[in-house]
């Protein structure tokens, strides 16, 4: 069964480039980003992977950890591990699942389920697994995004996007499109005009149902 928005997101132990974890004990109180690879040693996302350890301090400002997945062992993620800090020019600070029996990329249906690759699978046996999932303290799943093998990923896209879930959570607001932090925020239909202004002030209101606001 594919895994929702508001799902609790699977619990699971794994090995990984910085030792064995319990995914839930992971995530503890934090955010959380899990993204995922068809193979170690691949170019895209040898990219994608320096361009998560170059934003290390964007994550930490917002209380947030990042941890890889992939389909090879542990050994192999500690040897590529060196390339990608050689492309990148910053150290790969968070660890990496090894997924060599595909049980966390079922669980998290990044897989169709027939899908039980013999040892040799190529990168493209394993396509659909480039996924992305961020994850709030509730062990929540808040937003999850897949891409093709010919697209890497927006990192600084998915940076918005946490900002925007960080910003909504528990609010009575919502963010527009091409929204950015600091920018206004819409507020929600469920608060009438007055109780709008009570708690957001005087808002501009481009159309009857769209208020803006700052916060």
């Amino acid at each position: 069964m594919s895994l929702r928005i508001n799902d609790v997101v699977p619990n699971f132990d794994a090995d990984t480039s910085q030792g064995p974890i319990k995914f839930h004990d992971f995530i503890g109180d934090n955010w959380t980003i899990l993204f995922s690879h068809p193979k170690d040693f691949t170019p895209v996302c040898t990219t994608e992977f320096s361009a998560v350890a170059q934003l290390a301090e964007e994550w930490a400002k917002r209380d947030t950890k990042v941890i890889g997945v992939s389909v090879d062992g542990v050994e192999e993620h500690k040897g590529w591990i060196k390339d990608i800090e050689s492309y990148g020019g910053a150290d790969v600070g968070f660890p990496i699942i090894a997924d060599q029996g595909l049980a966390v990329s079922k669980a998290f249906d990044m897989l169709p389920a027939e899908a039980y690759m013999p040892d040799g699978r190529t990168p493209n046996d394993s396509a659909t697994v480039r996924s992305v999932f961020i994850i709030g303290p509730d062990k929540q799943l808040k937003l999850s995004m897949t891409y093709p093998m010919s697209v890497g990923r927006n990192f600084a896209e998915i940076l918005r996007a946490l900002d925007a879930l960080q910003a909504t959570a528990g609010a009575p607001i919502a963010t527009p499109a091409n929204w950015e932090l600091g920018q206004d925020v819409i507020i929600a239909l469920s608060l009438n005009d007055d109780q709008a202004r009570e708690k957001f002030g005087e808002f501009e209101q481009p159309l009857p149902y769209i208020r803006k606001a700052k916060i």
